[in-house]
């Protein structure tokens, strides 16, 4: 069985940073946007905002006169369970948000939530473990929405064993934090600004695409850590991938890694999983992923 690991339960209290400049726009949106929703029309409104639609764009995405949708989000036409659906699905929710969407229109929701070690998920859990220990002696781990550790590979252990701060290895652990707080990953980030920018700039994303507070929280405290100057990139592959260098008892690697999500999911834990999965960029780092493996500290159970 793969290493499983959590983030700290309480925040570490981190040195206010100055986080204005180009992420003011953003964190205005999501000000504007994380209002608790009273009624099913606020939640379509306010996704529609979030997606960047009109009515009428949501109209013809749905099948739907742009007047029954207006009559929907007035309150002046209760949907059916089916056309709430076709809205959520239009909109492009999560499964969390179909619920909640639901909810607002007086319907029970409809896509479960289970623990991961609930027997119905035993399949998917496996496949899982299966994913992790075959990337070998590759690092890979497994994040929820949001950046919880899940489980993780033995070849990702050497990489923690210079983490200065233990309490950000303490459960649960948010990865983000731990990659970007300078007593965690961060000082052996040879790119840290490029890496930096990179997994802002994904977290915020998410946090638009999901409007989920948490997330947006975690990008504030985030870009609150102290910032490098920006340098030319070590080596940028031609533009195809940003990769991630890194600092290690074996020497530098360099890494670009690729997510997967379950093709299907029905369920909201499943729905929120994803298989980060970390590649060599050349056969000298590749070299040192096997030399790495094969230390002590990756035996460690």
């Amino acid at each position: 069985m793969a290493p499983t690991l959590r983030r700290a339960a309480a925040p570490v209290d981190y040195a206010a940073g100055n986080w204005r400049a180009a992420e003011s726009g953003y964190a205005g949106v999501m000000t504007a946007l994380s209002l608790p929703p009273r009624s099913l029309g606020d939640h379509l409104r306010l996704w529609r905002q979030r997606r960047r639609l009109t009515q009428l764009d949501l109209a013809l995405e749905v099948e739907m006169s742009q007047r029954h949708l207006s009559f929907i989000e007035s309150g002046r036409a209760r949907p059916s369970q089916r056309a709430v659906l076709r809205l959520a699905e239009g909109l492009d929710l999560p499964l969390r948000a179909r619920n909640a969407l639901l909810l607002a229109a007086g319907y029970a929701p409809v896509f479960g939530e289970r623990a991961l070690d609930d027997p119905a998920l035993r399949p998917a859990r496996e496949a899982l473990e299966r994913l992790l220990t075959a990337h070998e002696p590759y690092p890979a781990l497994a994040i929820d929405q949001r950046w919880t550790l899940v489980s993780a590979n033995r070849a990702l252990l050497p990489f923690l064993a210079g983490v200065a701060d233990q309490r950000l290895l303490e459960p649960p652990v948010n990865v983000l934090r731990l990659s970007l707080h300078p007593q965690g990953l961060a000082p052996m980030i040879l790119n840290l600004g490029e890496w930096r920018a990179h997994l802002l700039e994904r977290l915020r994303r998410q946090s638009l695409a999901t409007a989920d507070p948490t997330l947006e929280a975690l990008v504030t405290e985030l870009a609150s850590f102290p910032a490098p100057p920006q340098t030319a990139p070590l080596e940028d592959f031609g533009g195809v991938f940003i990769p991630l260098h890194l600092r290690t008892p074996v020497g530098e690697v360099t890494l670009f890694s690729t997510t997967t999500v379950f093709g299907t999911p029905t369920d909201i834990t499943l729905a929120e999983l994803m298989l980060e999965a970390f590649y060599p960029a050349d056969e000298t780092s590749a070299n040192r992923l096997r030399q790495l493996a094969a230390t002590p500290a990756a035996a460690a159970p």
